[in-house]
């Protein structure tokens, strides 16, 4: 993919794309939704655009995790204990998806898509209290497996593993919103990097693509990450909801396709 180059009017459209993405990645999951059918539109093969896409939500992450971290909007023991099942998760799927054709990619992005849909949809009203308990074995062992479940995801297919994390959160552990979306950065991150690893050393990172996409994914997660801490569940409930649109918005569009 050496040879790979995209127009100016692809790139400035993948560097828009990739902003809105990490903008409602910050706050509620789900910013693959938006990126990736974005990278298969500039013509980057399937997976390429998994490798990419890895690589400039990694950044992304990032500076969303530090600015949780900073303003307390997360429980470190739990997140630290998500993101180490997260990573050994997602370092599992992203190896079977470089045993997996392009055509089977898609075909288990469909078949995964509507119970993502229906998941969102159920669990669609998230709690604004903490309701989470003191720290045990159980919640710990809770929080490597939520890590472990979503990181496995993340490595395999992607698409709202920011919003599935959430939710695991939420329903089973007792975090509101907003701790729930820290603790989920902190997973994600270490979910990105671990696929990262795999992508990278596969050749599958396309960094004249990559690198400005990174910028502009990285704009985006500090402008959504600091209205999630704001506003709170005003702002990521809806974001969820708009998640759940793009999801079946995908759905569709597959299978017509």
């Amino acid at each position: 993919m050496e040879d790979f180059v995209i127009t100016l009017p692809k790139l400035v459209f993948l560097m828009c794309m990739t902003g809105f993405a990490g903008l409602v990645d910050s706050a509620a999951g789900g910013g693959g939704l938006i990126s990736l059918p974005a990278y298969l539109f500039a013509g980057l093969p399937a997976h390429y655009t998994y490798g990419t896409n890895k690589f400039s939500a990694a950044c992304g992450t990032t500076f969303a995790a530090a600015r949780f971290f900073k303003s307390g909007a997360l429980d470190l023991k739990v997140g630290l204990l998500a993101a180490a099942g997260s990573f050994a998760g997602s370092a599992l799927g992203s190896h079977l998806v470089l045993l997996l054709s392009d055509a089977a990619l898609q075909t288990m992005l469909l078949c995964i898509l509507p119970a993502a849909a229906v998941i969102i949809f159920w669990q669609r009203r998230l709690p604004d209290e903490n309701r989470a308990g003191p720290f045990t074995l159980r919640s710990a062992l809770a929080a490597l497996g939520i890590g472990f479940g979503i990181g496995c995801y993340d490595g395999l297919f992607g698409p709202g593993t920011g919003t599935f994390a959430i939710l695991a959160f939420t329903t089973l552990m007792g975090f509101d919103l907003r701790t729930a979306s820290g603790n989920a950065k902190l997973l994600n991150l270490a979910s990105n990097y671990a696929s990262l690893v795999t992508y990278f050393s596969s050749g599958l990172v396309v960094l004249s693509v990559g690198l400005p996409c990174a910028v502009s994914g990285i704009a985006g997660n500090l402008i959504g990450s600091k209205l999630a801490l704001t506003k709170g569940g005003r702002v990521i409930r809806p974001m969820m909801l708009g998640v759940l649109v793009l999801l079946l918005g995908k759905l569709a569009a597959d299978t017509v396709l």
